[in-house]
């Protein structure tokens, strides 16, 4: 069940840049290590609504009605244009600056990054295609393997995650000290949310 054949591919799936990635970045650029670490909590922790829909079969639930995976699309999509907005607004949430700003506290860095990926309808729909093929092949052990598997995905989703934001916290000070590359960075990550967002918009059941 837990071969090298999932972690590896479990690893790739993790490792490319992706929303949860963006956002976990942006914290550690922007407020440092413990803001880091709390974006990459809330991210990981947003995959478990999709891990047990899969396990429930409620994601073939979401693949089948469009109606539904319209709705929470759409809704993933205002989310990730909201966070663009974020970036571009001289006080908004996410905005990298390099003068002393105030952070904000873990657990609304954590649910920011939660709903990134619960709004993500893609996920629910990508566990139900990702996990079964490494499942052992016995229905009564069936679902106790698919947790098993979904809970070491997100532990490496953590793992990951937390050392993309400290690698981004200690480019921080270097990154930071100059205007222009602040206001580079605010433009170039609101475009990349924006980018996602209509990427996501244009996703199918």
């Amino acid at each position: 069940m837990i071969s090298l054949q999932f972690l590896i591919t479990a690893f790739v799936v993790v490792l490319a840049p992706g929303t949860g990635v963006l956002y976990t970045l942006a914290l550690g650029l922007g407020q440092g290590r413990r803001a880091a670490i709390w974006a990459a909590v809330g991210c990981t922790f947003g995959i478990l609504p999709h891990l047990a829909a899969a396990t429930l079969g409620l994601a073939a639930v979401l693949h089948t009605s469009a109606l539904l995976f319209q709705a929470v699309k759409i809704a993933g999509v205002l989310y990730l244009l909201y966070l663009a907005w974020q970036m571009l607004k001289t006080d908004g949430a996410l905005s990298l600056s390099n003068a002393p700003t105030a952070r904000d506290r873990g657990a609304k860095i954590a649910k920011r990054g939660a709903m990134i990926n619960i709004l993500n309808p893609k996920l629910s729909v990508f566990f139900l295609a990702l996990l079964p093929p490494f499942l052992s092949g016995t229905p009564e052990t069936a679902t106790q393997e698919m947790i098993i598997l979904g809970l070491i995905f997100m532990a490496m989703t953590f793992a990951v995650f937390v050392l993309y934001g400290l690698f981004a916290a200690q480019a921080r000070t270097l990154i930071l000290g100059s205007d222009t590359v602040v206001k580079w960075l605010n433009r170039s990550f609101a475009g990349l949310f924006t980018a996602l967002a209509a990427r996501l918009a244009m996703e199918r059941a």
